[in-house]
Parts: structure tokens; C-alpha cells; sequence
């Protein structure tokens, strides 16, 4: 399994093996993003796509991460993950985000996710630290 980071200018290129997978994950911010809008950060912001591919060349995960600054440190976010057969893949994709992370100058990696993912980083030293509530805006006196 080969790790590799995409540099904005060939995310075009790659777009095709990568968007489905990012569409799912996208279905999972509720509306927060749609497929577009990550491909539009990725062109213009400092988010980065990083892909898992197999030796014959298949896609099978994508990583989207960037930096997010704290007052006292330094994180790499990791807001989407997707793709197929995670356990072929995560264990080199979480060494080369932790090498990222580490030679630019990141405390740690971080990521909002839905809750089955707590099972799937068991093995990889993964603390669940808070969790994200979302409700609608509409007040209680409006029901």
C-alpha cells in the first residue's frame, strides 16, 4: 500500500478516483458541505488530498487535512476520511499524517467524526477528547 500526498495541481487529475468516496463523506456533515466544496478548498485554501493506492494504482482512501491554529499549538485536521477496505490502509495513511503533522511543527492530529470511528482508531493511540452536538436553530418555543 503506497501513501501519497496530492499537490493542489494534480488534484484535478485525480478527481475521478476520489470524488464518490468524498461525496459519502460529505453526505455525513448534514449540509454543511457538498463534494464541490471540498474540491474548491483543496484548489484554494491550505487543505491538502492525500490518497491510499493499492500497486496496480487503485484508489481505495483519500485523506483531507489541514492546519488549524490554536493560541498554544499547532493540529493537523483531518475532516474527511473515506474510502474502502480502512484496515488496508489506515496504518500507513496514519503514519505518513503523523510524519506531516510532526514536520510541521503539529502537536497532534484531529478530527470530528461519527462515533463508530472510536473502534476503528482503538489500536492507533486515539483519545476521544469531546464530541459535536448539532441541533436545529429554530427555538423550543417555535415547535
Amino acid at each position: 500500500m503506497q501513501v501519497s500526498v496530492i499537490p493542489p495541481e494534480y488534484v484535478d487529475a485525480i478527481w475521478p478516483q476520489v470524488e464518490e468516496y468524498l461525496r459519502g463523506a460529505a453526505e455525513y456533515t448534514y449540509g454543511r458541505y457538498e463534494v464541490e466544496d471540498i474540491r474548491d478548498y483543496l484548489h484554494h485554501y491550505d487543505w491538502l488530498l492525500w490518497i491510499a493506492f493499492k500497486e496496480d494504482g487503485e484508489v481505495v482512501g483519500t485523506v483531507v487535512t489541514h492546519f488549524v491554529e490554536y493560541p498554544r499549538c499547532r493540529y493537523l485536521a483531518c475532516p474527511f476520511v473515506a474510502g474502502k477496505d480502512l484496515d488496508s490502509w489506515k496504518a500507513p495513511m496514519l503514519n505518513q499524517l503523523k510524519r506531516w503533522a510532526r514536520d510541521n511543527g503539529c502537536t497532534g492530529l484531529e478530527s470530528s467524526a461519527r462515533i463508530g470511528w472510536q473502534k476503528a482508531l482503538k489500536d492507533h493511540d486515539y483519545k476521544a477528547i469531546w464530541q459535536t452536538f448539532q441541533m436545529p436553530a429554530k427555538p423550543l418555543d417555535e415547535e
